[in-house]
């Protein structure tokens, strides 16, 4: 899907952050697919939209309730089951890649408890039950802003595979 940003609204996100800089990327990205990450957006956009939108939602997700909420909310066969970790790797990620690994190691084995309709105190015992997911958590929150950085590095360094730069 061809998406199409101007040059001066890339250097003012940058300007701004690199938070701004993938969260400008990724909103326009989102708005021409649809704004939902479903099949018919998966059907319309490059993978490598794909995976820069999905890093995006797997970030706030972990900040917001680490790997357990990411799986609860229904994200663990899109992170786990598909190529994302291999893509992260790819993109320079090495030790983020690993650190899904070993997540995805314990969402095969605690999949189907975690993806249970429950209640939000039911959902808040999970983390009891499951500390296991403590470490990767922490892990990912220790390095979160490296990550990050490393993902805007890579859509830096091949912003024209991600997006059309319009000048003036």
């Amino acid at each position: 899907m061809k998406i199409s940003l101007s040059d001066a609204t890339l250097r003012q996100a940058a300007e701004s952050g690199t938070d701004a800089f993938l969260q400008t990327v990724v909103d326009a990205i989102a708005h021409q697919a649809g704004g939902t990450l479903t099949a018919d957006a998966l059907a319309q956009l490059s993978p490598d939209q794909i995976t820069l939108w999905a890093y995006v939602i797997l970030r706030d997700e972990l900040c917001d309730g680490g790997f357990i909420q990411l799986i609860h909310n229904g994200y663990g066969p899109f992170f786990f089951l598909n190529p994302f970790a291999k893509a992260m790797r790819l993109w320079g990620l090495k030790d983020f890649s690993k650190l899904l690994y070993r997540a995805r190691e314990l969402y095969e084995l605690h999949a189907e408890a975690l993806t249970q309709p429950c209640t939000d105190e039911e959902f808040m015992a999970l983390y009891e039950q499951f500390p296991e997911f403590d470490d990767l958590d922490d892990a990912f929150m220790e390095r979160e802003e490296e990550f990050t950085n490393g993902v805007a590095h890579y859509l830096d360094e091949h912003l024209t595979d991600f997006i059309d730069i319009t000048h003036g």
